[in-house]
């Protein structure tokens, strides 16, 4: 069954925690700036048991078994961040969210005083490569009081908008990332399977997967799967309220092919495990499990209190204090667990974020 783009998956919110209970300080030398000279050198801290291990990410495959079903999500970064300015000169930054289709896009725009609609702003184009990049002001989206904003992007040789952010675009770091986007952010910065273009965040927890720890699992007879959920600039943005079920979940745009559903399945049907890669892949499965719908939009808000349906164990990053994944880990492993783990991992020195180590979970008992 599909779903309309603009229909979203939701959830009620089942914890009595508050905002508070998911702060934690974290020490600025701990946020990494650049990824692990190999992505599978990164640290693991194996959370299963307590205390927890550490561990190499390449020694993943020990720790599955034969017939268990690692689920990636396949969406591919895009080069997400134009610059420009407008006809006064002054200066516009957008960060697209989405492409809408006849050359539309809905994208963040950071700017000392918004352009009338109808105004067009010049891009700045990749060295050598001028060819009239520009963006038209249409309006907000995704309605009049939308928090986003729709362009028409174009050049004189009509290209659309992913072969225009290909060509021009920047990628889309994440705001505690502080150095411009270089070379070697291009390749890692993005999943080595990475396929479906539509995302400005990296599911960070399938960056420590090379080809080499790739092609071991399959050798050990671990299955594999893909969904999509292209990943929004929501997934930075800390939560606001201190009553979580006043928090406004964004919106993101997930499929769960029927291979995959097929694929989950038979792995239940076998009696191994179902290992989510990055919280991403649980959002998108969760929401189908939940919804029955397996493309569409979601706002699937994760707390401690969930009923999880389909997912056993977790590879994942470290999370951002006050976010929603803080909440859907302590959803997943459980509070105390958690918020013990991060400690360790603080003590550790654990590199936390987009470019930082992982820990696997398993899930808690219902």
């Amino acid at each position: 069954m599909s779903l309309p783009a603009t229909t979203a998956v939701t959830n009620t919110v089942t914890t009595s925690h508050t905002l508070s209970d998911f702060d934690f300080e974290l020490p600025q030398s701990l946020i990494a700036q650049h990824p692990a000279p190999e992505r599978s050198g990164s640290r693991l801290l194996d959370g299963r048991t307590s205390p927890p291990v550490d561990r190499i990410f390449r020694e993943l495959p020990g720790l599955l078994s034969a017939g268990d079903l690692l689920v990636f999500n396949d969406t591919k970064v895009i080069n997400a961040r134009l610059f420009g300015e407008k006809a006064t000169g002054g200066k516009v930054e957008l960060l697209v969210e989405r492409v809408l289709g006849g050359n539309q896009v809905a994208a963040h725009m950071r700017v000392s005083k918004k352009p009338e609609v109808g105004a067009t702003l010049k891009l700045v184009c990749a060295s050598g490569q001028e060819d009239g990049l520009c963006a038209t002001l249409l309006g907000r989206w995704p309605d009049a009081d939308g928090p986003l904003f729709r362009f028409v992007l174009s050049n004189d040789a009509g290209n659309d908008p992913y072969t225009l952010m290909e060509a021009h675009g920047h990628v889309p770091l994440p705001p505690y990332i502080t150095h411009t986007d270089s070379a070697e952010d291009a390749i890692r910065y993005q999943t080595v399977f990475a396929k479906n273009p539509g995302a400005v965040a990296a599911p960070t927890a399938a960056l420590h997967f090379d080809e080499a720890l790739l092609d071991q699992l399959d050798a050990m007879g671990v299955q594999r799967a893909h969904v999509t959920l292209h990943v929004g600039a929501g997934t930075f943005q800390p939560v606001k309220t201190e009553n979580l079920s006043e928090h406004h979940m964004h919106s993101e745009w997930y499929e769960v092919p029927a291979a995959t559903q097929q694929a989950i399945a038979d792995c239940r049907a076998r009696g191994d495990r179902v290992v989510a890669v990055g919280t991403t892949t649980v959002r998108t499965l969760e929401s189908w499990a939940h919804s029955g719908i397996a493309t569409g939009d979601t706002r699937i808000f994760i707390t401690p209190g969930f009923e999880f349906k389909l997912i056993d164990l977790l590879v994942t990053n470290f999370h951002l204090p006050k976010s929603s994944l803080m909440m859907l880990v302590s959803a997943f492993a459980g509070y105390d667990p958690i918020m013990a783990l991060y400690r360790t991992a603080i003590a550790h020195e654990y590199r936390f974020f987009s470019y930082g180590d992982a820990m696997l979970l398993a899930r808690q008992p219902a």
